[in-house]
């Protein structure tokens, strides 16, 4: 069912479930009514982050928005400045006549 939350505990339960044994994906996507690709992304989840897994979600996100935005704002003062110095050189080699 679409639009459904679950609580960390209803996820990590249903996680070892399928990792002790105790019932497969298939098995638990009967019972709950869940899609089998549901559960297999909670699994990624618990081995990607463990413990921290299906906390704070959205900090993470932020902090790597917050360092794109950073890096970006970095190469386009690098930019700006590589067009300035390309503008002087030009300039210079123009006043005293070479290439």
């Amino acid at each position: 069912m679409p639009g459904r939350t679950h609580s960390r505990e209803f996820k990590l339960d249903i996680v070892n479930q399928v990792e002790r044994g105790q019932k497969t994906t298939a098995q638990l996507s009967r019972e709950h009514h869940l899609s089998p690709s549901l559960i297999h992304r909670w699994r990624k989840e618990v081995e990607a982050r463990g413990e921290a897994a299906f906390t704070d979600q959205a900090r993470p996100d932020q902090s790597l928005e917050q360092r794109i935005a950073e890096l970006e704002r970095f190469c386009g003062q690098l930019s700006l400045e590589n067009t300035i110095l390309n503008k002087s050189l030009v300039t210079y080699r123009s006043k005293i006549g070479t290439k």
